[in-house]
Formats: structure tokens, C-alpha cells, sequence
């Protein structure tokens, strides 16, 4: 800083020199032209030069060539010289030979007014004053009269005294302004010097390049300010990208689509490029004014199959509790029964319950080829029995035999909208929880509704969003998992998940065979 304080007031010093000096050269062509002109007025009308002019002979040549160089000497001028009107120099004070030709600079002067200007030869000061004939009052020729320019340190010393106070003045300004332009960076910058500005640059640059996590800024135009590698990894843009429009990057449109509002958004589920991002979005702003936007994201896509492993768990953990706990309440009744002696009573039971079993697992298995999901649907089953709901698996339902990932898929997002369903239905005045899952136009269609209450109007298009329960008291970071997980699975093989009322709520999924959600 102390530098670029030094170097304004030695510029403001060097502007102030240069301006001196041209100030005293423009006085010094105004003052000695015009006493150059009066010069040349002097022996434009004594007898000698009008006589040398008007005959030309030798003689009076020669005597104006004497007033000529008295004058010269007299007046202190750098060169005198009379022309004719054809340009010939009769005389000349510079040391040629009397009878060399030259030509005189064309002026006014000729055409019998004064002039005052500067030798297109020398430089000097040129003053010129018309040779009047007294007999015909024309002009006859002209007396020139040149004054050379001082030298620069001529120029200097006639300059000093004003160059001095001038200096001195420019001194304290430049001095007063560059503390002011200082003490203003200072306050701008608070207080840093540019080496610690350059250091907190470059350690910002490392600090954001070197974590996990995507940092997006972007400005009111929705251009890129900033991005660093984790974030051109997830979002699939260059990681030179600064200053380019969002849209020239990200053919998807999805990137557009986040900095919509002006408001904050928290974990929000965006599906990109194959992967599950979380977003956090905050409004960027300097002094009260929104000046943009900046976006945090993290990959998510391992926390999804975690997810999807601990849903067949617990699916799987809830099934066997279930049978256990039927089992046990069986086992209790044939316990019974064998203490009462009623033999043939048992041999019944156990038949019925048997041919029940069965008939569930028979009437599933027929139209559900797929081992999990059809193992799936018996738990769902007995939950529904054990909570006292009814459960159908309509007659349309057909899924042949799926690949692991897609069966992976199908369970968990049936098993949350069963689950969501049976809290619906808990409590209804009929309960009932219907279900049909069927493979049609390429996609897997999952259809489940409930007799519950359904779902609130103002609601319907929140319900899919992560944190959002309908259950009271529920709506924290423990709930409201299950619909958003539906929705992003849905989305990442490229289908979707939609909700409406019909006595009740119902769920419509629809999940393609084939994955084509690389870039929704």
C-alpha cells in the first residue's frame, strides 16, 4: 500500500512538472511571436529595406542587409530574413552566401497582413510583417523575424518559482489523497493488506476445491460465480465454468429449476445424472439486496441403497414378528384345545389354518412371479390381519419374475405405500387396504389405496416432500421419509409417483423395467 502511495504522488508531482512547462512554452510562443512581429513591423517600413525591396538592386541590398543585422543583434532574435514576393530571400541574417535562393514558409503575410505563428523548419517563434511599395501600396515582400524556443532547463529555471509552489501544493494534495484512497481500500478491504487479501483468496480456493461437498453460487442472471470440483462432478458441468449462463451448461434444464425461488430450501431430494443429490439452497445477499444464489450439494445415492437394504429388512423383520406372533397365538389355541381332550376340534383347526395359508399364499403366488415381492405381500398380510384391516391384492395384479434391482426397487416402493395405507386405514369405520401391482407398456404400475381419511387438498402436492408427515406431531427429521423415498426411486428409473382422493387415498407408482432416469 505504501508503494502505491509513493507512486501517486510522484505521478501527481510528474503531472504537475509537465503541465508547468508546457504552460511556460505556451506563454513563451504568445510573448516573443508577437514581439517577433513588432520586430519585423520595425524594418518593414524603414527606407533601406522598402528600397532593397522595391529595386532589388545590390547596393541597397546590401545596406538593408546592415539594418538587418543591426536589428538582429539589437533585438536579440535568433535570425531575420526579407523575402520577395516570389518567395526569393533577399536577406538573410544566417550565415549563407547572399545570392543562395530558399523559399519562404507561405503565410498571410504576403498578402499584406501581419502573422504570427512558428517555423516549419527551426521550431522557433516566427513573427512576419509586410514590405508596403509607398508609391503602388502593394506588398513588395516580407521581413521575417525568428525567436528560437528556450531549452528545457531554461524552460525550468524561467518556470522555478511558480514550479516550486506548484510542486509544494501538488505535494500535499497527492500526500492527502493517497492517504484518503488508502485509509478507503482499508475500510473496504477491513484492514487487510493486498498480501493477506491474495493469502485469504488462495486459501479459499483450496478450502472449497478440497471438500466432499458441491458449492454452486450463481447471480441474479443465473450465471455461474462460482463452482468447485466436487459440485462439476455431481452436476456434470466444467469446472471452468465461471460466468457461464447455467443454461450453457447443464443441457437437463434441472440446474435452472433450483435457484427459482428467493427463499431457502433444506435437503430437498434432486435426482441428477443417475445420482440422488440432497440440495441446500440460500439466498445471497449485500447490504439488504438479493444478489443471488448459493448451493450446497451432497451425494446421497449410497444413503438410498442403505435405505433400500434397511426397508427389506425391517420388511422382512416385520414379517417374521408377525407369523411369530400368529404362530404363537395358534400354537396356544391347539394347546388349548389338546387339554380340553378335543381331539377332533384340533385336527380341524389345524386344517383350516393350514388350507387359510395356503389359499393367501396360492391366490399371491398365481399372479406374482417375482419370490420378493410376493413374500412381501404375505407379510403385508398379516400385519394387515394382526392390525385388524382388511387386505386385498386385486384381481388384476401380474408380475412376472424381475431382475434383483428392479425387485428391489417394486418392494420398497410398495412396502411404504402398504405401510402409509395400513396407518391410514387403522381405525376407519370398514378398514380396507387394496393393492394391484401390475407389469403393463414396459413399466411396473403399483396401485395402492386405503379407506382412511384421505389426503388433504392443500396438501396433495407436499406429501412427497422429504420431512413431510400427515401424522401429528411427526413432521420432524424421524418422519416423512417413506413418500419422499417412493418419489426419488420413482424418478431415478425415470417414472413417477402421483396421489388423488376416491373414498380414501390413492397412490399410483409407476416404475419403468428399463431405467432411463440418467438425467431427470
Amino acid at each position: 500500500m505504501l508503494a502505491v502511495q509513493l507512486l501517486i504522488v510522484l505521478v501527481v508531482l510528474i503531472g504537475v512538472a509537465a503541465a508547468s512547462v508546457a504552460q511556460s512554452n505556451a506563454r513563451f510562443r504568445e510573448t516573443e511571436g508577437r514581439r517577433a512581429q513588432a520586430i519585423a513591423e520595425q524594418l518593414a517600413v524603414t527606407t533601406g529595406v522598402r528600397q532593397a525591396a522595391a529595386t532589388q538592386t545590390p547596393g541597397l541590398i546590401s545596406q538593408a542587409q546592415s539594418q538587418v543585422e543591426s536589428g538582429r543583434i539589437w533585438s536579440g532574435s535568433t535570425y531575420i530574413k526579407v523575402a520577395l514576393q516570389n518567395r526569393r530571400i533577399i536577406v538573410s541574417t544566417d550565415p549563407l552566401p547572399v545570392t543562395s535562393v530558399s523559399y519562404a514558409q507561405e503565410t498571410e503575410a504576403f498578402l499584406g497582413r501581419g502573422w504570427i505563428g512558428q517555423d516549419e523548419v527551426t521550431g522557433a517563434a516566427l513573427g512576419m510583417a509586410p514590405i508596403i511599395n509607398e508609391k503602388t501600396r502593394e506588398t513588395d515582400g516580407v521581413v521575417m523575424v525568428g525567436r528560437q524556443y528556450p531549452s528545457l532547463p531554461a524552460n525550468l529555471a524561467a518556470a522555478r518559482p511558480n514550479l516550486l509552489t506548484y510542486l509544494g501544493i501538488a505535494s500535499i494534495l497527492g500526500v492527502l489523497g493517497s492517504l484518503l484512497l488508502a485509509r478507503t481500500v482499508k475500510r473496504q478491504t477491513l484492514g487487510l493488506e493486498p498480501r493477506e487479501i491474495t493469502g485469504l483468496v488462495e486459501q479459499r480456493e483450496a478450502l472449497l476445491h478440497g471438500i466432499k461437498e458441491g458449492v454452486l453460487a450463481v447471480d441474479l442472471e443465473r450465471r455461474i460465480t462460482m463452482v468447485n470440483d466436487e459440485a462439476a462432478h455431481l452436476l456434470g458441468v466444467p469446472v471452468a465454468s465461471t460466468g457461464r449462463a447455467l443454461a450453457e451448461v447443464d443441457e437437463t434444464g434441472r440446474l435452472v429449476e433450483i435457484f427459482d425461488g428467493t427463499d431457502a430450501a433444506t435437503d430437498r431430494i434432486l435426482p441428477l445424472h443417475g445420482r440422488v443429490l440432497t440440495l441446500n439452497r440460500m439466498p445471497v445477499r449485500s447490504h439488504g439486496r438479493h444478489i443471488g444464489w448459493v448451493a450446497t450439494f451432497r451425494d446421497r445415492t449410497e444413503l438410498l441403497e442403505l435405505q433400500r437394504e434397511l426397508d427389506l429388512t425391517r420388511n422382512t423383520t416385520d414379517t417374521l414378528r408377525s407369523q411369530a406372533h400368529e404362530f404363537s397365538n395358534r400354537m396356544h389355541i391347539v394347546s388349548g384345545l389338546i387339554e380340553l381332550g378335543e381331539y377332533d376340534d384340533v385336527r380341524r383347526y389345524i386344517q383350516r389354518v393350514a388350507a387359510d395359508q395356503t389359499e393367501l399364499t396360492a391366490g399371491i403366488t398365481a399372479r406374482v412371479a417375482d419370490p420378493a415381492v410376493a413374500a412381501l405381500l404375505i407379510a403385508k398380510s398379516s400385519q394387515a390381519a394382526e392390525r385388524g384391516v382388511s387386505f386385498l391384492v386385486d384381481q388384476g395384479t401380474w408380475l412376472p419374475r424381475l431382475d434383483e434391482r428392479l425387485a428391489t426397487d417394486v418392494s420398497t416402493v410398495l412396502g411404504n405405500l402398504v405401510d402409509n395405507a395400513l396407518d391410514a386405514a387403522t381405525g376407519a369405520s370398514d378398514p380396507l387396504v387394496a393393492v394391484e401391482v401390475l407389469e403393463q407398456a414396459g413399466a411396473i404400475r403399483i396401485q395402492v389405496r386405503d379407506s382412511g381419511p384421505g389426503v388433504d387438498g392443500a396438501m396433495l402436492h407436499r406429501v412427497f416432500t422429504h420431512g413431510f408427515s400427515t401424522k401429528a406431531g411427526e413432521a420432524s427429521e424421524n418422519y416423512g421419509i417413506g413418500l419422499a423415498l417412493v418419489r426419488v426411486i420413482c424418478r431415478k428409473r425415470g417414472g413417477d409417483v402421483a396421489v388423488h382422493n376416491d373414498s380414501g387415498a390413492v397412490f399410483v407408482a409407476t416404475l419403468p423395467v428399463l431405467s432411463t432416469a440418467v438425467t431427470t
